[in-house]
């Protein structure tokens, strides 16, 4: 299973000198009771660290070139407890190069009308430093997250939460190594683009191999690494041989399985977390890559068909903003236009992704009528219901477009006996019809990445943050 680094993030609390040693001590120990809930509770992905109570320029400055180059901080999230005066930021936040969250919070949920005094205002005044404080970040252009309410509110946390994930997967997008098997289908535009401008604008670094490469892997495989994995498989799925001998069965299954085994050596040395391949370039190959890809999807790589490196970065970055759960590389395939029931299917040839599975998960083998190739062992099940974003990545040769639609998942409610491959329906929010001219006016591409974990708004936060174009089709 691909993991990412144990990330940490750095919590600092604005304040100043003026109110004096008495009130900067009840502002460090309210903020590492904070902390502390926070981080047990088990609602934050990631841990919280306390860094200090910051009062100058001169703090605030060392401790964001701290964050800067320290690799296991994903992020720093600010608190105002008091009135910070915002020049004091402004070197500091311009140097940050991590994900910056404001938290507009304040220690108490009431105001105690009671006892309050001047004192109780000068060190609880949140309201007043967040203005001042967020006028700056404004006036640097900074995209930084800003999160209101209550620090114990469920919500806040779930806000911080999702914020937390997009913080991660910005910092792991400059890690995502994509390799190339074989180029990009022949003919078709939406696939292309410029790789050293993904390298710049999401560090996405994209590597081709001849197929060949992959073939030699393949030929190391022993047979008590297939016969192991063919247990596994045997223990997680439904095997339905249908029509075939069930010899025949097994050594197509077992096809898959050398090439997944071969695959992931071949990832694993290189350090890659996503990879293309395309049924154009399969010199060598008995099959057209199957059940493995769906596989290694399952274990968190990215991958898209046909070459198309874009799309396959763009899955494993969601896959690390979803932590892996339902999500993964999509196709718009059919319309169904039955009035008050338009629906989109979609699937791809093969390699759909069983994290996307809500049925039991059977391996089958069919003829593909592309590729040319033996008959590929595939994982086979329907998708889910529920909340969902399909989303895209374009190239329009001077700018990169995310475009996006929140979407309502859907199971199909009828069987496709044909049709042995995944399937998952949905239909726009905004509307079928609606939704459909906007995507292809807007230039979105058939390749996708679908996912019911990750949501419309951490998308934002994260193009924000990359400085791409988001079109939200709402």
């Amino acid at each position: 299973m691909l993991k990412t680094r144990d990330y940490e993030f750095w919590f600092l609390v604005g304040s100043q000198h003026l109110y004096g040693k008495e009130a900067l001590d009840a502002v460090k120990g309210n903020t590492v009771k904070i902390i502390d809930e926070l981080n047990q509770n088990g609602h934050l992905p990631y841990r919280i660290v306390f860094k200090s109570v910051v009062t100058t320029a001169e703090s605030i400055t060392q401790v964001m070139k701290e964050a800067n180059y320290n690799d296991d901080v994903a992020g720093v999230i600010t608190w105002m407890h008091t009135f910070s005066p915002a020049k004091n930021w402004i070197r500091g936040t311009k140097l940050l190069q991590k994900p910056l969250l404001h938290l507009a919070t304040q220690f108490l949920d009431y105001i105690p009308w009671q006892t309050i005094d001047m004192d109780y205002m000068n060190l609880h005044q949140s309201a007043h430093g967040d203005r001042e404080y967020g006028f700056i970040n404004a006036r640097l252009k900074k995209n930084n997250k800003v999160v209101v309410g209550h620090w114990k509110d469920d919500l806040v946390q779930g806000q911080i939460a999702k914020w937390m994930d997009v913080a991660v997967a910005y910092n792991e997008s400059f890690q995502i190594k994509v390799a190339r098997f074989g180029d990009n289908m022949r003919n078709v535009a939406v696939t292309e683009g410029d790789k050293i401008e993904a390298q710049i604008q999401f560090g996405w670094t994209v590597d081709y191999y001849a197929v060949g490469d992959l073939v030699a892997q393949t030929q190391d495989v022993t047979d008590q690494e297939i016969e192991a994995t063919l247990a596994e498989c045997e223990n997680e799925y439904e095997f339905v041989m249908g029509d075939n001998d069930p010899e025949y069965f097994i050594d197509h299954v077992k096809e898959q399985i050398r090439i997944e085994v071969a695959l992931r050596k071949f990832l694993q040395g290189g350090g890659y977390s996503a990879f293309t391949t395309n049924f154009e370039d399969l010199w060598g190959m008995k099959q057209l890559p199957g059940m493995a890809v769906q596989r290694l999807n399952a274990e968190g790589y990215g991958f898209a068909g046909e070459g198309d490196w874009k799309t396959a970065a763009l899955d494993r970055l969601l896959k690390i903003m979803g932590h892996n759960m339902k999500t993964g590389f999509m196709e718009d395939y059919t319309y169904h236009l039955e009035p008050k029931r338009e629906e989109i299917l979609g699937a791809h040839m093969l390699e759909v992704d069983p994290t996307l599975a809500s049925t039991k998960i059977t391996v089958q083998v069919h003829p593909l009528g592309i590729g040319g190739r033996e008959d590929p062992a595939r994982l086979v099940f329907d998708g889910l219901d529920g909340d969902a974003i399909n989303i895209t990545v374009s190239d329009f040769g001077d700018h990169f477009k995310l475009i996006m639609y929140e979407v309502e998942a859907k199971k199909p409610v009828e069987p496709a006996p044909k049709l042995p491959v995944a399937r998952q329906v949905w239909t726009p929010k905004v509307g079928f019809y609606e939704g459909v001219r906007k995507w292809i006016e807007n230039g979105g591409g058939h390749h996708t990445v679908f996912s019911c974990s990750v949501t419309a708004e951490q998308i934002d936060d994260f193009a924000k943050l990359v400085g791409v174009k988001l079109v939200n089709i709402h």
